[in-house]
C-alpha cells in the first residue's frame, strides 16, 4: 500500500481512536469529554471518505475499516451514554453488589437493574445498520435510514443539554425513563428504516441542485446559535422532515 493510499485509512484510525477514548470517558460518567471525542471522531469520519475520493484511493479495506471505526464512535458510545442516562433516570445502578468482595476476588452476590441495558439496543441497531450499509450499493448519493453519526449526535446531545442548558422542564423530560425508552426505540427504528435521507455530498455548488442541502445547513446554523445544544434534536428532526419533503418533490 502506498503512502497516499494509507492517508484516508489513517484518518479513519483517528476516528477509531477518538471513539475508544470516548468509551473510557462515558464509562466513567464524564459525558462532556465523551461527547467532545465523539464529535472529533465524526469530524475525522467525514474527511476520510472525502480524502479517499479526492486522492482516488477508495478501497474495500477503507470501507470495512470505516464501518469498524463508526461502530465504536457512533455505535458503542451512544449505547453506553443511553445506558448511563437510564441508570440516572431509574436512580439505580445496573449492577449493584449486595455483599463485600470475597477472598478470591469474586462477587458473592449482586443485584441487577435490567432497565439501563435497554440503552444498548442502540449499539445493536447501529451494528445492524452498518452491516446493511456495506452490502447496499445504492446508498451513494443518499442514505437509507438515519446515519450512525447523526444518531450519535442525537444521543450525545442529551447529557450536554443537561450540563449546559439548565432548564428544569427539559432536564425532567430527559431524565424520564419512559422518554429515554421511547427515544431508544425510535433511534433503533430510524437507524434501520427505509426512509431515504439526503447526503451532504455536493457534486457542484449551484443552489438549484443543492437547495435542500443549503437550506438545511443555514437553518442548522441559526438553530445552533439560538438554542445551543438543545438545537441538535431539532436539527435531526429537521433533517428527516426535509428529506421526506425532498423525496416527494
Amino acid at each position: 500500500m502506498t503512502i497516499k493510499a494509507f492517508i484516508p485509512n489513517f484518518v479513519t484510525l483517528l476516528n477509531l481512536f477518538c471513539g475508544s477514548v470516548a468509551v473510557i470517558f462515558a464509562v466513567n460518567n464524564h459525558f462532556v469529554f465523551a461527547a467532545f471525542f465523539v464529535f472529533l471522531g465524526i469530524f475525522f469520519d467525514f474527511f476520510d471518505g472525502l480524502l479517499a475520493r479526492k486522492l482516488k484511493v477508495q478501497s474495500e479495506l477503507g470501507l470495512q475499516l470505516d464501518s469498524l471505526a463508526d461502530m465504536v464512535t457512533s455505535g458503542l458510545v451512544p449505547g453506553i451514554i443511553m445506558f448511563k442516562l437510564l441508570e440516572l433516570a431509574s436512580n439505580s445502578k445496573a449492577i449493584t453488589p449486595v455483599s463485600e468482595w470475597s477472598e478470591t476476588m469474586q462477587w458473592s452476590g449482586y443485584k441487577l437493574n435490567l432497565l439501563p441495558f435497554i440503552g444498548l439496543f442502540i449499539t445493536l441497531a447501529s451494528a445492524y445498520r452498518l452491516a446493511r450499509f456495506n452490502l447496499d450499493e445504492d446508498q451513494q448519493s443518499y442514505f437509507k435510514g438515519l446515519p450512525t453519526p447523526a444518531n450519535a449526535l442525537l444521543i450525545l446531545s442529551l447529557p450536554l443539554i443537561l450540563e449546559f442548558q439548565n432548564n428544569d422542564l427539559i432536564n425532567a423530560t430527559i431524565l424520564n425513563k419512559w422518554f429515554l425508552i421511547a427515544l431508544t426505540l425510535t433511534s433503533c427504528y430510524l437507524l434501520n428504516s427505509p426512509i431515504k435521507l439526503f447526503a451532504l455530498k455536493f457534486k457542484d455548488w449551484s443552489f438549484k441542485t443543492n437547495a435542500v442541502r443549503y437550506i438545511f445547513i443555514i437553518l442548522s446554523i441559526v438553530l445552533l446559535i439560538v438554542l445551543h445544544f438543545a438545537a441538535i434534536p431539532i436539527i435531526i428532526a429537521l433533517y428527516i422532515l426535509l428529506s421526506l419533503f425532498n423525496n416527494i418533490n
